[in-house]
């Protein structure tokens, strides 16, 4: 078995869950995603499990996985590739389908393949999340347009126009934005994967509170000060002027 992954480091991977999630959140979901994914592998009867990572293992891969280097290259250059790198009939899934189940991976690992099959799994948004070869060969692959939604439409008639037997898995969803991913731990709520998606929403900034009423008051509904009544400048009648004089004044 083969999983084509990319190692979760911080804004190289699940960068379409920021926002609502942090390029750190969305890194931790990704490497939950992946060791799911890593321990249905394990739990098949595979006789070999390559892990073809874009960067470096980290201590989220546990024994048992071999790991080989991707190429360089597009996305359907990269899967030719990984396929090349495994002699004999191999299935390639991705790291995007934390749901998957050891049951939901059987048919295509629990019987011998006859030279002409090839198994296709499906995926919601038009893809496909698995690929199974009994031959592997690139042209199969190369120039098959990659995270388009038809891409899933025309990879399986490459394979039909090949002569080959499509055997279909089952339909999943993979997980590419933060509805995908609330929608996929709904279906495995006991994975690391879903745990981690509790984990990151719980430690999410809060969002700002909605402005008070009070606060959204227009300048033009503050009351206007009225102008104070001009005081008196009289206090009573006046005096007479020989109140006011002095002596000598006249």
């Amino acid at each position: 078995m083969i999983v084509l992954a990319k190692a979760p480091v911080p804004g190289r991977v699940k960068t379409r869950l920021t926002p609502p999630y942090t390029p750190e959140a969305a890194a931790r979901i990704a490497e939950a995603s992946l060791a799911d994914t890593l321990d249905a592998v394990l739990a098949t009867p595979a006789r070999r499990r390559v892990l073809v990572l874009d960067g470096e293992p980290g201590a989220w891969l546990p024994p048992g996985i071999e790991v080989l280097a991707q190429c360089a290259g597009g996305l359907d250059e990269r899967i030719a590739a990984a396929f090349a790198a495994c002699t004999g009939p191999a299935l390639l899934i991705g790291m995007d389908t934390p749901q998957v189940s050891p049951a939901l991976l059987a048919p295509a690992l629990g019987e011998p393949n006859r030279p002409d099959e090839a198994w296709f799994g499906p995926a919601e948004d038009g893809g496909f999340w698995a690929l199974g070869l009994t031959e592997p060969d690139p042209a199969l692959l190369l120039g098959v347009p990659m995270s388009v939604p038809e891409t899933g439409r025309v990879q399986r008639q490459r394979l039909c126009d090949a002569g080959l037997r499509v055997r279909e898995l089952a339909r999943l969803r993979d997980v590419d934005t933060s509805r995908d991913a609330e929608l996929v731990a709904a279906e495995a709520p006991h994975g690391r994967f879903a745990r981690s998606l509790t984990a990151s929403w719980s430690t999410a900034p809060e969002p700002p509170a909605p402005q008070s009423a009070a606060s959204r008051t227009s300048v033009a509904e503050i009351p206007t000060a009225q102008p104070a009544a001009p005081r008196s400048s009289a206090t009573g009648p006046a005096p007479s002027a020989s109140s006011t004089a002095g002596p000598g004044a006249w």
